[in-house]
């Protein structure tokens, strides 16, 4: 394979992975700040609890994504420098502010939270969590700002001088129609993972105390007078415990799965936004999307498509009819440009580019697509579906079939996140950055396909061993389930040193 092939399966080997961490790391910083605020204000000993639990699992995946994530801004040196000097003094500025700004934002006010349940008053304390939460989102903001000019590139000039792409508008860049959508969707499909992987744990954990609430024996009566009393003691503060982590998860059940719902609805509502914006800018994409190659109107949406092996035309197609013009342009009748049509209007425009195909792979575009909303609205019927299995305080059975489920809520969205990407990516090529930079024109002219494989191998083994690790500790501590509610007292004296709360 050459250095370029080479290089983008890296780049997408490591993306994808590291991808797996963030939209958990976005969302559920929030959710926990939201925890603690009910604490905060009832007081009850639940809340404090769901907050010390789930805010320990965001901190191992927050750690986990911070690690996978060094590597991506290695890449534009090693793999993609052609790229990084074309696009630096455009792609650096936001990048320089989500490292300047909103990582540093988060990370000392994520340390403050760790370290100051007994140092900071409860006020404080709570507001380091929040201003972490908001520190990861304007994390996201500049980050899709960067993607978001590679997909439609604003507020720039050409200097044929130095060969390279020189910023002229900042605003332009912060305003991208494609970034005001962008963000909006990414934010709710990453609460779709959050509350996902907060109902999926809570639901294993009911199941999990309803099967030990029915295996535990009872005393035989009379015989209460020859029962240990610290034995009975015991007994006693088991149960209580298990009430307590019934009452903490059942809320955490039904919190969870109502922001399923929540938060699919308003991917569903963006992701209509983000099509229509998508046929404006990159009409190749949304043709891509549906393996659409002749211009139709009305134009029909694609249930099944099977084409030819090299995605060049259509075989046979299942298709339901005006939906994808409503998709496209929000009209039943609306005009959708096909493959071919686009392709020989590309070739008229972009054809000193020396580009043959300006077509992404069909099959991996179509399938992904779909990928994405299966996967989403699959999510959506697992929230309904907790809801329902918890109404007038049933608890769930444990059964196979119910862990499943409860392990697929947070796989089935995050995985539909993914495949978004994927989609995102894969869609815009053969462009790094649409219409102006070609991907093979970006890889670093010395690298040699040896070296590129070499580091793709290391990485990928580092990545494995990564998710043993990941894996393990997130089941290590999902298995514990509610921590103590102990007394949180701020400490007055100085000369003692930080503790770490979990």
């Amino acid at each position: 394979m050459s250095p370029e092939t080479l290089a983008r399966w890296q780049f997408g080997i490591t993306t994808v992975y590291h991808y797996f961490f963030v939209p958990l790391t976005i969302a559920l910083s929030l959710l926990v700040a939201v925890l603690q605020t009910m604490w905060f204000r009832t007081g009850q000993d639940k809340f404090l609890r769901l907050t010390k639990f789930y805010g320990k699992l965001f901190l191992i995946n927050f750690a986990m994504g911070v690690v996978t994530g060094i590597v991506q801004e290695f890449q534009f040196g090693m793999n993609w420098s052609e790229y990084s000097r074309f696009v630096g003094d455009i792609f650096g500025a936001p990048l320089a502010l989500e490292a300047l700004l909103a990582f540093f934002l988060e990370s000392t006010f994520l340390g403050a939270w760790i370290f100051g349940w007994d140092r900071l008053p409860k006020k404080i304390h709570l507001m380091t969590i929040w201003l972490a939460a908001f520190g990861t989102m304007l994390s996201a903001i500049f980050i899709l700002a960067a993607n978001s000019w590679m997909q439609n590139p604003l507020g720039y000039q050409y200097n044929p001088v130095t060969d390279r792409a020189e910023l002229t508008d900042f605003g332009a860049v912060m305003t991208n129609p494609v970034l005001l959508i962008t963000f909006p969707h990414t934010l709710a499909a990453s609460y779709l993972v959050a509350t996902g992987f907060i109902a999926g744990i809570a639901g294993w954990h009911l199941a999990r105390l309803n099967k030990a609430a029915a295996t535990t024996p009872t005393l035989p009566a009379g015989t209460e007078a020859e029962v240990d009393a610290e034995a009975t003691a015991a007994a006693e503060r088991a149960e209580t415990d298990r009430q307590e982590q019934i009452s903490g998860f059942r809320w955490a059940l039904k919190f969870g799965a109502i922001g399923l719902l929540i938060s699919g609805l308003a991917v569903c509502i963006t992701g209509d936004i983000q099509g229509k914006v998508m046929t404006d800018v990159q009409p190749m994409k949304m043709a891509a999307a549906e393996a659409l190659y002749d211009t139709e109107a009305p134009a029909s949406f694609s249930v099944l498509t099977i084409g030819t092996l090299d995605g060049s035309e259509e075989v046979y197609a299942m298709t339901v009819p005006y939906v994808l013009s409503f998709l496209a342009t929000g009209t039943l009748d609306g005009e959708v440009r096909g493959i071919n049509d686009l392709q020989a209007e590309y070739e008229e425009k972009y054809g000193h580019f020396g580009i043959v195909n300006f077509a992404p792979n069909i099959p991996v575009t179509y399938w992904s697509f779909r990928a994405m909303m299966g996967l989403g609205f699959l999510a959506m019927a697992i929230g309904a579906y907790l809801l329902w299995v918890v109404r007038k305080n049933h608890l769930p059975r444990s059964s196979w079939w119910f862990t499943a489920i409860c392990v697929i809520a947070p796989l089935a969205p995050m995985f539909a996140n993914s495949f978004g990407w994927i989609f995102t990516e894969m869609g815009r090529q053969p462009w790094l950055v649409f219409g102006v930079m070609p991907t093979a024109a970006g890889v670093s002219p010395g690298v040699g396909a040896g070296t590129v494989l070499t580091s793709m191998i290391v990485f990928t083994l580092l990545y494995g061993g990564l998710a043993v690790i990941e894996v393990g500790l997130m089941l290590k501590y999902i298995k514990e389930g509610l921590p103590e509610a102990k007394p949180v007292e701020v400490v007055e004296n100085d000369d003692q040193p930080l503790s770490f709360a979990y």
